[in-house]
């Protein structure tokens, strides 16, 4: 690969600075979006507001599916920055240069300086790496907490002895768990280093029962209770029984049962396969060179080798046992993985085959970008429906074609001044541009429909100022966007129980309330006549009620199956 020719000193600055222009392009241009990032929004929005950071909310109701680490550094933010379009995007920005200087650091400790910036390189190309550092999501900043433990923890076992490395490894691996229930995976790493004893692999440490090694649960347990104490302190002093449920929730379900007895995104076995050969491109191209080589180091005695990858292959092993999977699962093995390829980079770059491969990677993906922007800019309608289906009107479906075609254009042209000689400065400038593109210009496109906040401010001009709206059926994205004064009923409980207390409240004052609802829930005590179509949103048909609308004197009937709140419904 043909790296920038810098001064040493600064090449690991350049890194970081290209990440940071590409990844950080369009902050500040877009609304927290579904899946996930409005829930959590509302969450550091409610701390911000009550003052109470224990336990996160998600409007009346405690949020039981996720612990609050991750919603304090987005309340952090705002704290700092005061606006939330910057601030639920910068705890996962900052999470992936630090996850890129310690990937870049890890890789230079374990080989050399080369091999460090190769790493950098390698994980800066990857699909998944840029795609979760743009998203307001916990996964990038656990992998950052996931990365610093491994950083610790293979500082201390391959070069250590480094008692202080190894307790930051625990600390480090004990704030991912309570970031996401999986943060404890770097200590899996301790599985192929006992290996690596067994097979009298060349270690450097000596004293390897020192009673210092209770550092390391000493660390995790410190790292576990930056949130899991004031939690249980906060609980225990409440007679509040929703945080008593709330705690049983998050402690028992969440965890444990989450894991064994998934009862959502169920996959088959090998799903994660299918995930390392589309979210882990360019590099899973590069997986039938790589595989041979890491299985000859490690016969050949590399323990560096043996312990990234072998952790790597526990991390896959482990999601894979459990019948949940998401694609984001497996994401905090890909820096170690790029750690252990980097060694192996400058050889196989000498390989006609494997610039060809690369090569031939970026040209099928903008290829593929400017077939589509030019079939969709043609006229034939052939992405009605998608438009239909996700509420975007012409203009906007014009700019996302239009900002397609730049990608597809800038990549063709890259191909064409790298050619085969530069495929993986090609590779890594792609990717650069894809997110650099996708930050400017395609996710602001998208964002009046998917964050909801043009749906919610047809609502508020259509109700007026002063009326207050009653939310039922709804998600994050339409209470986060909602302006002027609103109520809720729930959110986890079963629609038809919102619409009933919603209707009670409608009859309270008619005048002035109103009902933003499911369409689908909206089926008794109003006149159909008078109900107002919103059109979709999240892909779900939504109706405005006005008070006029209420039947007097009618209640909606108690369905048998519902006599008391229905549990809460999995994310």
């Amino acid at each position: 690969m043909h790296l920038p020719r810098l001064s040493p000193p600064h090449s690991v600055w350049w890194i970081l600075l290209l990440g940071a222009l590409a990844l950080a392009a369009g902050l500040g241009l877009r609304d927290p979006s579904p899946p996930d990032e409005p829930r959590f929004v509302l969450a550091a929005q409610a701390m911000v507001e009550s003052g109470q950071w224990a336990i996160p909310h998600r409007g009346v109701e405690p949020y039981a599916h996720k612990p609050a680490p991750f919603m304090w550094l987005q309340a952090l933010a705002y704290t700092v920055v005061g606006n939330w379009r910057v601030a639920f995007l910068l705890p996962s920005l900052l999470a992936a240069l630090g996850t890129l200087w310690l990937t870049i650091d890890l890789a230079t400790r374990l080989w050399d300086r080369r091999t460090g910036l190769l790493a950098g390189w390698a994980l800066l190309a990857c699909l998944q790496f840029g795609l979760q550092a743009k998203r307001g999501q916990i996964d990038m900043v656990l992998v950052f907490w996931t990365t610093l433990s491994l950083w610790a923890l293979s500082r201390h076992l391959l070069r250590g002895p480094d008692w202080r490395a190894l307790a930051l490894g625990g600390l480090a691996a004990g704030i991912g768990t309570v970031t996401k229930g999986v943060g404890f995976l770097p200590l899996l790493i301790l599985l192929p280093w006992c290996l690596a004893r067994r097979r009298g692999m060349q270690l450097p440490m000596d004293g390897y029962r020192d009673r210092r090694w209770w550092w390391l649960p000493a660390g995790f347990l410190i790292g576990v209770g930056v949130w899991l104490v004031p939690m249980l302190w906060t609980v225990a002093r409440s007679t509040d029984p929703a945080l008593h449920a709330y705690a049983a929730e998050i402690l028992l379900k969440q965890t444990g049962t989450r894991y064994a007895n998934a009862w959502h995104h169920v996959k088959p076995a090998w799903y994660y396969l299918q995930v390392i050969a589309t979210l882990w491109l360019p590099g899973a191209l590069l997986l039938p060179w790589l595989v041979p080589q890491w299985w000859r180091r490690i016969r050949a005695g590399d323990a560096r080798v043996l312990l990234l990858v072998g952790w790597a292959v526990l991390v896959l092993l482990f999601f894979t046992a459990s019948p949940g999977k998401r694609e984001v699962y497996l994401f905090p093995a890909l820096p170690a993985l790029c750690v252990a390829a980097a060694s192996l980079l400058p050889a196989l770059l000498e390989r006609a085959w494997v610039r060809r491969v690369l090569l031939g990677y970026v040209v099928v993906l903008a290829s593929a970008a400017l077939v589509l922007a030019a079939g969709g800019l043609s006229g034939t309608g052939w992405l009605d429906g998608v438009a239909s289906e996700r509420a975007l009107d012409a203009a906007t479906v014009r700019s996302l074609l239009l900002w397609t075609g730049m990608l597809g254009l800038g990549g063709l042209a890259l191909a064409a001044w790298g050619r085969t000689a530069r495929a993986g400065v090609v590779a890594v400038a792609f990717n650069l541009l894809l997110w650099t593109v996708y930050g400017l210009g395609l996710a602001p496109a998208l964002d009046a429909s998917s964050s909801a906040r043009e749906l919610m401010q047809q609502v508020r001009t259509r109700i007026g100022p002063e009326a207050t709206l009653g939310l039922v059926g709804w998600r994050e994205q339409h209470l986060l966007q909602a302006t002027g004064p609103v109520t809720e009923f729930g959110f986890s409980r079963d629609e038809r129980l919102q619409w009933r207390d919603g209707v009670a409240w409608l009859a309270q004052d008619p005048s002035r309330r109103w009902l933003f609802a499911l369409k689908e829930a909206a089926e008794s005590c109003v006149d159909p006549a008078q109900l107002i179509e919103l059109g979709r949103s999240s892909r779900r048909d939504w109706v405005l009620v006005p008070g006029d609308a209420y039947v007097t004197g009618c209640v909606p009937p108690l369905p048998e199956d519902l006599h008391v709140s229905a549990a809460a419904a999995p994310d």
